[in-house]
């Protein structure tokens, strides 16, 4: 796995810009199989920032019903990571 594939996506809610802005801690979805060394290097890697902690949950899979249909919404895996310095520009003017 390439630490291209560590990270999925920035995660960008009114729960998130708090952390941000409180501590320096931003939200990503990352891949499942991705521990926390590894999502760390990435980080590190791709944003040229020096990470002090990060904490991982996985928000399980919903039920939903569309009509007579039911099925379930995929589980994700969510990466809190605070930052001992530096900022990611991507998540400024958000």
């Amino acid at each position: 796995m390439t630490i291209y594939d560590v990270i999925k996506k920035p995660l960008v809610t009114e729960k998130s810009n708090v952390l941000k802005e409180a501590n320096g801690t931003y939200v990503f979805e990352v891949n499942a199989a991705a521990d926390k060394p590894l999502i760390k290097k990435s980080v590190e890697e791709l944003f040229g920032v020096k990470v002090k902690s990060v904490q991982t949950s996985i928000q399980p899979g919903k039920y939903k019903r569309f009509g007579k249909a039911a099925g379930k919404t995929k589980a994700v895996k969510k990466a809190m990571v605070t930052l001992s310095e530096g900022k990611i520009e991507l998540f400024e003017g958000v």
